[in-house]
């Protein structure tokens, strides 16, 4: 019993003449067991470095490097190109949803509505819709779990029967996606107009799913005269 405690005073003496007292300071570098990565063969963005000739921690890419995937444009938005990148330019029914001052319905004739359509609406509606209005259109995304409500649910009447009085055309909701409506924000500047509009496809497709009969498959939407 005697050499046990004897071994435990040593050891508690080794351990405070290593570590020191909890609270104690001191200019010597600390003992590091396991460093959990805390000191790293790199180097900080924006800091110096004796490494480069330049004495600069950040590296410029090689001359000609670009994103892959991404291709540089010809033309700035600036300088009269911004209809190249997609977003919207004109007041056609195309690129605001109207005709004056009405709400059009129907797709228009820059778009071609078949399955190709649909298919990139439900891959843009998957990316940026669904979060909120859920992958059925219902209104039960994800954020209905953190407290977000009055999400709307995109197969009522309102949307969906152009016989109720509140229906939304394809042009009223091509609008609230260009520039938000009540807590949604505009998405005016994230998605191109061609891609907002087979949101819209894809999203009447949903609305046919919804109202099918069980076992039918639903149709994909077509064009309609403006």
């Amino acid at each position: 019993m005697r050499w046990y405690f004897l071994t435990m005073i040593a050891v508690a003496a080794m351990v405070v003449g290593l570590a020191g007292f909890r609270g104690t300071r001191s200019a010597n570098r600390p003992l590091e067991f396991l460093n959990d990565m805390d000191n790293q063969a790199k180097i900080k963005a924006q800091s110096s470095s004796d490494f480069f000739v330049d004495g600069m921690g950040s590296r410029k890419p090689i001359a000609g490097t670009v994103p892959m995937g991404y291709t540089m444009p010809q033309t700035t938005a600036q300088s009269g190109g911004f209809q190249e990148f997609g977003f919207a330019q004109g007041k056609d029914y195309f690129n605001t949803g109207r005709f004056g001052d009405f709400w059009g319905d129907g797709f228009p004739d820059e778009v071609t509505v078949d399955e190709g359509l649909v298919r990139r609406g439900k891959e843009r509606f998957g990316i940026y819709c669904a979060v909120c209005h859920g992958a059925a259109a219902d209104g039960k995304g994800v954020t209905t779990n953190f407290g977000v409500a009055n999400i709307a649910n995109l197969n009522l009447p309102q949307f969906a029967d152009p016989a109720n009085a509140q229906y939304r055309t394809n042009g009223s909701i091509f609008n609230t996606i260009s520039h938000g409506q009540g807590l949604m924000g505009a998405y005016g500047s994230n998605i191109v107009v061609h891609d907002r509009w087979a949101i819209i496809a894809y999203v009447r497709a949903l609305q046919k799913n919804a109202i099918t009969p069980s076992g039918a498959s639903p149709t994909t939407p077509a064009p309609a005269n403006n």
